[in-house]
């Protein structure tokens, strides 16, 4: 078949199924077909927070052009053509944080290593190991199996003295490696990417001046890391982390040779740090992105060869809850899969409870950090993700969604760049701002339901163990739970000092086949809110005092159908005010109670599409939460 034919039969195709949308569209939205619009497809469009538009179907239309194979520049499908596919990704751990005994570190990491973990994220410093501790934490560690990365912060410059004096040591005392390029060490140097998070840590000329000496090490040693998490952290979008973090990291090239460290060394001295997100898809893309763009960059400095920096993921804080913790297990592999098949060099899982203040649950630190580590044990070993490198590559879906994320972050890399570069851009406000937009639209849609966020504020569990301490460990992150989960926490507030949690009444019309898509409705939005609902079924007029009464509250919440509120809607405000409820609200939509006025109308109307985070706080006061 001439390939003109294969053309015409594929546009043949995609008419019919255009004609099927349409017809189903049309049912769907009661309207004739001739009302839609011309390609009535469109309608099933969805927007990201780059404004990237993720269409319901890829065909060959959307065919781009093949990329090179791994290893090769633009690095989209892997900056490395000979991993190990048996190896797959390294599966990296973080140690040391809230743990100042080296001692103890060092066995929680070789049993970490005899467990499947093959990379190392050591916290040192306040709070963590201190410096001079390093030695004895990494007693036994052989770094050019297991490549380590330092979080030291303002103890970085230390910390990287006793960790090149380590590896001096061991090289003098012949410990056994010919390959001294095979010990990996980045040092974790992030002055530019703290700066943005407000976190301490060395300043610029001290973190360049690691570098130098990094550069000249036989060993493989990056000093510099461009934490891109610290934007996902604050709301960003994919594309915003990734144009962010490519002006940060081009800041440190500049900043590199213009202390004469030549353009390949510079670029062998920085490695990126990006979030791993539950979907899927959109960190699959956003990996191979990352790559695209920062061998553009490097391509821009004359050394193509050179841009294939090392990624490294971590699950997405931002999307970690207290609330129903266990459902973070499914986010983490979820963002785990997506970070593995897009092309991250090493991938960390936080554990399931990193947002639940500790020894809120029943389970011991060990057993998160398990859960966490065996996430990816599993992925790896059992699902063998790690055999194909860019399994993803020739996917209609996932090239078309590669190339619009790297155009979308290479935009807001090219305004960031306009504004003076990166640092000039944080002081204007420029990131700030940007984010904290991107930030709000998603609180904004998670307020609304529009993205359901699973325990929190879709399926939430009120009987689940209530927080005696609301802090989260993430503090400074902005979760995308936490708006519910505040109301959440005022809920067991008042279940501590009453021993009950608020409650509202559901009044329900009709038979349950009538009331019961409504009345679920209205027991989950209440959830969401720490508010129990009292459904003692079908309403009954002769014994509604009595119902309200044992309920136990002024606040009612009328569930029927628009049918049935217009038959019965106006008796049932009228009996249920005269039964003590203060305040009625109802289960759908105003225009049901378009005619009535006063006191036979709705205090408020609980439907789909409200700000839940507001009617819920509302409700709350109203119900004397404090």
């Amino acid at each position: 078949m001439s390939h003109a034919s294969q053309a015409e039969d594929a546009a043949r195709d995609y008419a019919a199924w255009q004609q099927a949308v349409a017809a189903v569209l049309a049912k769907a939205r009661r309207v004739d077909v001739s009302e839609l619009p011309a390609e009535p497809e469109r309608l099933l469009d969805t927007p990201t927070y780059d404004g990237v538009t993720v269409a319901p179907l890829y065909t060959r239309r959307d065919e781009a052009a093949e990329n090179t194979l791994p290893g090769e520049f633009p690095f989209v499908r892997g900056r490395d053509a000979h991993r190990d596919v048996n190896r797959g990704w390294l599966v990296s751990a973080a140690f040391g944080a809230g743990e100042s005994s080296a001692e103890a570190v060092n066995q929680t990491i070789l049993d970490g290593l005899d467990n499947g973990i093959s990379a190392i994220w050591l916290s040192v410093g306040a709070d963590a190991v201190p410096a001079a501790g390093l030695a004895q934490a990494l007693e036994g560690v052989l770094l050019d199996l297991a490549p380590l990365t330092l979080d030291a912060g303002a103890d970085t410059t230390v910390a990287a003295e006793q960790v090149l004096a380590l590896l001096d040591a061991r090289a003098a005392a012949g410990d056994g490696v010919t390959d001294r390029a095979a010990v990996t060490v980045s040092l974790g140097a992030a002055p530019l990417t703290s700066r943005f998070a407000g976190r301490s840590d060395v300043d610029l000329a001290a973190a360049v001046a690691l570098a130098q000496t990094a550069a000249g090490r036989d060993e493989t040693v990056r000093a510099l890391t461009v934490d891109g998490t610290v934007f996902h952290n604050a709301g960003a979008s994919d594309a915003e982390e990734l144009g962010a973090a490519i002006a940060a990291g081009l800041e440190y090239l500049r900043s590199l040779t213009a202390a004469g460290v030549s353009i390949s060394k510079a670029l062998g001295q920085i490695e990126f740090r990006f979030s791993a997100s539950d979907d899927q898809f959109q960190t699959i893309a956003k990996f191979r992105a990352g790559r695209q763009l920062w061998a553009r960059i490097a391509q821009v400095c004359g050394a193509s060869e050179f841009g294939g920096a090392p990624q490294h993921a971590v699950t997405s804080a931002a999307m970690m809850t207290q609330r129903d913790p266990w459902v973070n297990m499914l986010r983490t592999t979820l963002a785990a899969f997506g970070a593995g098949v897009g092309g991250a060099d090493s991938v960390t899982v936080l554990p399931f409870d990193a947002a639940v203040p500790a020894g809120t649950l029943d389970t011991s630190k060990s057993f998160a950090a398990r859960i966490a580590r065996n996430t990816q044990l599993l992925l790896l070993e059992e699902s063998h993700l790690g055999r194909v490198l860019d399994p993803s590559a020739g996917s209609w879906f996932v090239e078309d969604l590669t190339s619009s994320i790297a155009a979308k972050a290479w935009e807001f890399f090219q305004q960031i760049e306009a504004d003076g570069g990166f640092v000039a851009a944080l002081e204007s406000g420029l990131v700030d701002d940007r984010i904290a937009a991107t930030r709000a639209a998603r609180e904004s849609d998670i307020a609304h339901r529009k993205t359901a966020v699973t325990g929190v504020n879709e399926f939430p569990n009120l009987d689940e163990k209530a927080l005696t301490d609301a802090a989260s460990p993430l503090d400074g992150v902005a979760r995308y739970g936490a708006a519910f989960e505040a109301l959440r926490t005022r809920s067991d507030s008042y279940l501590a000092e009453n021993g009950s949690r608020p409650k509202v009444l559901l009044a329900a019309l009709g038979s349950v086949a009538e009331h019961n898509g409504r009345t679920t409705f209205a027991s989950n939005l209440l959830a969401s809110g720490g508010i129990e609902a009292v459904n003692p079924g079908t309403l009954d007029l002769g014994t509604l005092p009595a119902v309200v009464r044992d309920s136990g509250t002024t606040v009612a919440v009328l569930c029927g159908t628009d049918k049935r509120y217009g038959a019965d809607g106006v008796p049932a405000v009228d009996a249920l005010r005269a039964a003590g409820i203060e305040t009625v609200l109802l289960a759908g939509p105003e225009k049901t109670f378009a005619d009535a006025e006063g006191s036979d109308r709705p205090d408020g109307f609980l439907t789909a599409r409200i700000d839940a985070v507001s009617a819920l706080s509302g409700l709350l006061d109203t119900l004397g939460v404090k």
